[in-house]
């Protein structure tokens, strides 16, 4: 157990970024398409006692363990997913939005200002390391590009000027970012296959993105249609590409399946409030099937390898 706990990742946090993200979708699917409340409600609770034991395992682990922690603090690719903390507490904030004003604003808040560290952590991180062509993937999105759901959490807490700033920077780096994991994936080696569900992740910040626009703006204008449409062309591009995920042997990485998926639903379900297209209502119904599926899948095996203890090894 001392062994276990060493070893738990903070990769972990995804897993709440998958839960958090399917619970927001059946938020908006119930107030938009009269899915069934306690489908919602359970989820509310599943996912924030979920967050609290992963939370507390993983405080434990930089307590007894700070070198490890640290260790992964420093490396060039695990440093990415410290993020995934960040924006849990901002998924949070949008959960809690209509059940509790007051605790989501402390979730928005506190998750704005820690991303924020993150984001320049991260950054100074590249610029004073020389990183390996290798060490790009769509993980470098995290802590970065992520930025752009500041505004999905914050809009009606803070000033839309301060959540301009958020989405300006998650936008300018999703496509710097994206033009060099291109690159990599293009002209030199393939992704190590623990890392193939991460293209996922290429799905999440053009949908986040038109989310966030959206909620800022109030509107569907020609910038919100093209974000829209990007995340529809790699949804449509990573089912496409659909052998090449089957028999990957399961990793914590599976879970990059969930969120950028739920960020694509909660899209449709948006675009389908604003605009009433028909076409949108059965795409949105398709992905919430679709996301469904995904999940249990990847919970599925998540439980199993955890009875099997292939989770919280050293993998150095």
């Amino acid at each position: 157990m001392q062994n276990r706990l060493e070893n738990f990742p903070v990769m972990m946090f995804t897993v709440i970024m998958g839960f958090s993200g399917l619970t927001i979708t059946y938020q908006k699917a119930y107030e938009l398409l009269n899915y069934p409340h306690i489908i919602s409600s359970f989820l509310v609770i599943v996912t924030s006692v979920l967050f609290l034991i992963i939370s507390f395992i993983y405080i434990s682990k930089t307590i007894f363990y700070t070198s490890q922690a640290l260790w992964e603090y420093n490396h060039p690719i695990r440093i990415n997913f410290f993020a995934t903390f960040s924006i849990s507490l901002l998924l949070f904030a949008i959960i809690y939005h209509d059940i509790n004003t007051v605790v989501s604003a402390w979730f928005f808040y506190i998750g704005a200002v820690l991303h924020l560290f993150l984001t320049l952590r991260t950054i100074s991180f590249w610029i004073g390391k020389n990183q390996d062509i290798t060490h790009t993937n769509p993980a470098w999105f995290i802590p970065i590009v992520g930025n752009v759901l500041v505004p999905v959490a914050g809009v009606g807490v803070v000033s839309n000027y301060i959540l301009m700033f958020y989405f300006s920077i998650g936008i300018f780096f999703w496509i710097i970012l994206f033009a060099f994991i291109l690159n990599r994936i293009i002209f030199h080696h393939q992704l190590a296959q623990k890392f193939l569900p991460t293209l996922f992740i290429l799905i999440a910040p053009p949908s986040i993105g038109f989310i966030a626009y959206v909620k800022l703006y109030g509107t569907i204008d020609m910038l919100a249609l093209f974000l829209f449409d990007i995340g529809i062309f790699f949804t449509i591009l990573v089912i496409f590409m659909y052998k090449q995920f089957i028999g990957i042997k399961y990793a914590l990485s599976w879970w990059a399946y969930i969120f950028p998926l739920a960020s694509m639903t909660i899209a449709s379900l948006l675009f389908y409030k604003l605009t009433d297209f028909d076409v949108i209502y059965y795409m949105a119904n398709f992905l919430i099937s679709l996301l469904n599926i995904m999940f249990f899948i990847v919970l599925y095996n998540t439980i199993k390898n955890i009875f099997k203890k292939n989770i919280c090894i050293e993998e150095r």
